[in-house]
């Protein structure tokens, strides 16, 4: 795990992925602009993280910090972590937003109560094209660049919905892992 740590900071230090105050403003602006923006006004609340990094060579991870808002008021600060083991090789980074349908589902995420899931997905570039299934369902993504949204679950499961929008880099991966999401109010 020191290896994929090491891996993932070098990763962050060379994509040039600080995050400021506005990019949160552009993020948001980024996802509307590829058509989920009667989401940002229709769901209970939403996690949005600018940048998530992402490394893998046979052990990988995934690292990103984001805010959460309820009702379309910033009330906290989030950060995901992914391990995941298989046939992975490269680094790839990607923007996210993760939408609550209602107070329940926005509970649960604020908890950090979320599945393992088995992942296949191949980035390059800007272009993603990737395919994964989980205990929740299963979805496939493709994006054509960074104004393009990859949609996961097709919409919300178990009351959440997953967007993300492919920033850069080249991973190849046929890996199984989990994500962890850590939540501490404003």
């Amino acid at each position: 795990m020191k290896h994929v740590r090491g891996f993932l900071v070098l990763l962050l230090i060379f994509s040039g992925a600080p995050v400021f105050a506005d990019e949160y403003d552009d993020t948001r602006k980024i996802f509307e602009q590829a058509g989920v923006s009667e989401l940002f006004e229709s769901a209970y609340g939403y996690a949005l993280f600018p940048f998530i990094g992402k490394a893998g060579f046979v052990v990988g991870g995934a690292y990103g910090e984001g805010r959460v808002y309820e009702k379309g008021q910033h009330v906290g600060y989030t950060r995901m972590m992914q391990a995941s083991v298989g046939f992975q090789l490269g680094g790839s980074g990607f923007s996210q937003v993760i939408f609550f349908q209602d107070q329940r589902a926005f509970a649960q995420f604020i908890s950090g109560d979320f599945e393992f899931e088995a992942e296949a997905q191949a980035t390059v570039l800007t272009a993603a094209a990737g395919a994964s299934a989980s205990t929740a369902g299963s979805s496939a993504t493709a994006s054509g660049g960074k104004n393009n949204v990859a949609i996961a679950d097709g919409g919300y499961n178990k009351g959440m919905a997953t967007y993300t929008i492919t920033r850069g880099g080249l991973m190849y991966e046929a890996s199984i892992g989990g994500q962890k999401f850590s939540f501490h109010r404003r």
